[in-house]
């Protein structure tokens, strides 16, 4: 058998390619659910498993059709049983496979931070590094959705705080698809944390040759400014985005950087940023006290002081356990308390 490649049969041929290449709207969990049947089809020893990934496809879809393309041995649902399936998925990951879990959402994980903590984040150390922990944990995360209690947590503060993890987040569609296909090609665990309310944002998106991202560790800056910085990530990246192209109303000329990975974490980006604009306001759902903006203005402040012309600042979700969500809109950091944020950044020392 032969293959046309002059001729009318082979420009059709390639005007299709070029079609089926053609960048298109794409939602984020198209491209999640892209990137693992990509790392599926390209490696067999990758294997997603989780509560309802398989036959349903996800209560969020992010797995649909996986299950029917590469077998339930492959896409496998699970017990309700968070311990049980991270435990499952660090036996399978010793023997050489490459577990991609699924925790349905965020505050359900928690019965399998023993399995975490204890053996997932602690192995290859444990090891000395002769047996590599290529688990991808992936945590839908945040609220914005209408969710109930467990439903809308920011639990990124407990992975931050334990050594062995990478923790990244993305916030484009972009970013979900390459993200996720680096994580599931590290041999380091790396939790995932997918914006539940970004899962339907959309973006020009080609997934038969998607663009290249920054790799996990690196910083992007989504919005150049020269007055102060918002540091930002995850569901927070559209909210500052917003609250900057707001401010340019008071003469505001903020810059947005979006962090991608909070684990390892850009320092080297984020205080070149800080350090051109003179002014930072993290911002994020997690709650304030000990969350993540507390470890990020510590190291601004420690790197960036003479630079500094204010302190930094958090806005952040408050103190609370996740309110009902006729609530959340209160709790949630809107382009309101950003902005009030960055008025107080001290402007006057800037005239």
């Amino acid at each position: 058998m032969t293959t046309a490649t002059t001729g009318p049969t082979a420009a059709k041929a390639a005007k299709a390619a070029g079609a089926a290449g053609k960048p298109k709207p794409a939602t984020m969990a198209q491209a999640l659910q892209r990137a693992m049947r990509d790392a599926m089809a390209e490696d067999p020893t990758v294997h997603v498993m989780g509560e309802d990934v398989g036959t349903l496809g996800g209560v969020f879809r992010v797995t649909d059709g996986l299950a029917k393309e590469f077998g339930e041995d492959r896409c496998t649902d699970t017990p309700l049983a968070e311990a049980g399936i991270l435990g499952a998925a660090v036996g399978m990951a010793m023997y050489g496979l490459r577990p991609v879990v699924e925790m349905q959402f965020d505050a359900f994980a928690y019965p399998a931070f023993e399995q975490l903590i204890s053996h997932v984040a602690k192995m290859r150390n444990r090891t000395r590094g002769a047996m590599p922990m290529p688990i991808v944990i992936r945590v839908p995360y945040g609220g914005g959705i209408g969710g109930v209690e467990h439903h809308s947590d920011s639990s990124e503060a407990y992975y931050m705080a334990t050594p062995g993890l990478h923790v990244v987040t993305p916030a484009t569609v972009e970013d979900a698809y390459g993200l996720l296909r680096a994580a599931i090609a590290s041999d380091d665990p790396v939790v995932f944390l997918e914006p539940k309310r970004l899962y339907w944002s959309k973006s020009d998106w080609s997934p038969e040759a998607p663009a290249p991202v920054e790799p996990i560790g690196k910083a992007v800056v989504r919005r150049r400014g020269t007055g102060a910085t918002l540091i930002t990530y995850g569901p927070s990246v559209p909210v500052c985005l917003e609250a900057a192209e707001a401010a340019q109303a008071e003469g505001w000329d903020l810059e947005v950087v979006d962090l991608r990975s909070l684990v390892p974490f850009d320092d080297e980006t984020v205080c070149a940023s800080v350090r051109r604009t003179g002014r930072a306001v993290v911002v994020h759902e997690s709650t304030g006290f000990a969350g993540p903006g507390a470890e990020i203005a510590a190291r601004v402040m420690e790197r960036c002081f003479h630079h500094l012309e204010a302190p930094v600042l958090r806005v952040a979700g408050f103190d609370i356990p996740y309110p009902p969500p006729m609530l959340e809109r209160h709790h949630l950091p809107g382009v309101d308390r950003v902005l009030d944020a960055v008025a107080r950044l001290q402007w006057e020392a800037q005239s």
